[in-house]
């Protein structure tokens, strides 16, 4: 798929990227390349490929979720200028 200069200025300006007239020859080419890979890549045919969250079929490691640390709420609510059933109350910043 070629593009043509208008549509790549068109883009930048989307994108809201400046870019030099000398330069928008250079950008089509590029872009168009780019392009024509994505069709490429559309072309192949993945009936038979199965959906994959990871190249590597790897189990991700994780800790047993457990509490680990006391409830100091009181302690750290204590000092605070303003508490309501266990909240932070602080002032209205948004009308």
């Amino acid at each position: 798929m070629a593009l043509e200069s208008g549509e790549v200025e068109k883009i930048a300006h989307l994108a809201r990227i400046a870019i030099r007239a000398q330069d928008v020859p250079e950008y089509r080419r590029n872009l168009s390349r780019i392009l024509e890979f994505v069709e490429q890549m559309n072309a192949v045919d993945t009936r038979d490929v199965e959906p994959m969250a990871h190249p590597l079929d790897a189990a991700q490691r994780l800790r047993p979720d457990e509490v680990t640390e006391t409830d100091r709420r009181e302690h750290f609510q204590a000092i605070a200028p303003r508490v309501d059933a266990g909240f932070y109350l602080v002032p209205k910043v948004i009308e």
